[in-house]
């Protein structure tokens, strides 16, 4: 239910962050923490890490494929990411929309740039910094699934990726996880107040004007 009580606009809320900052950990708490958002699972050509299941953290798909999902208007965004392709698939997300859900999307800044030339006001755009190159380089090395060489071109990228931050509506520091997913939150829920949003509102004040409403 909204915060206001009153039926609202679906939000198309996008987290990006240079691979290891941090936005993945705060979509999947989010997600498991708000009931009233529905996350969008990408299409991607790389192969399945360790422990992820297709359908459920991405749709593992074939170069020719994902090719043809792009021709055939399938995809509402999609990039090139380290050698592989990834993308929205565009009818889970339509389907949600109708169902007067909010939408998580974790995907990068193209994807981002994308969705908000589609979508314009209903998109809203937080970008995540890791606290220091240092930082970012440790977390990478922490999470033990890729070798030296990998994590080497993630952090080249990384710069020219946190080079598009004036591109976002929101752009947040995690220090710590938990005050990062706090301020995600606020958010998300400011968001979800605004005016523009709230498709019940007109009829409520002109009620509310009426005597006797």
């Amino acid at each position: 239910m909204p915060l206001s009580g009153l039926e609202h606009r679906g939000v198309l809320f996008v987290l990006s962050s240079p691979s290891g900052a941090g936005k993945s950990t705060i979509a999947r708490r989010l997600q498991a923490s708000d009931p009233d958002i529905a996350v969008s699972v990408s299409v991607t050509t790389r192969p399945p890490r360790p422990g992820e299941v297709d359908g459920v953290d991405y749709h593992f798909v074939d170069v020719p494929r994902f090719k043809e999902m792009v021709a055939n208007g399938e995809l509402m965004e999609w990039a090139h990411v380290f050698d592989n392709r990834y993308g929205t698939p565009r009818a889970p997300v339509e389907k949600m929309l109708a169902e007067g859900r909010d939408v998580l999307f974790d995907i990068d800044w193209q994807g981002a740039q994308q969705l908000y030339q589609q979508a314009g006001g209903d998109v809203v755009r937080v970008f995540i910094l890791p606290p220091s190159m240092a930082e970012l380089g440790r977390r990478l090395r922490g999470r033990g699934t890729d070798d030296e060489a990998v994590i080497e071109g993630r952090m080249a990228r990384a710069a020219a990726e946190i080079s598009h931050w004036d591109g976002y509506d929101y752009v947040l520091i995690n220090q710590d996880v938990d005050a990062c997913f706090a301020q995600v939150k606020t958010i998300l829920d400011a968001e979800r107040l605004r005016r523009s949003r709230q498709t019940g509102l007109i009829g409520f004040v002109r009620r509310l004007m009426i005597k006797g409403g």
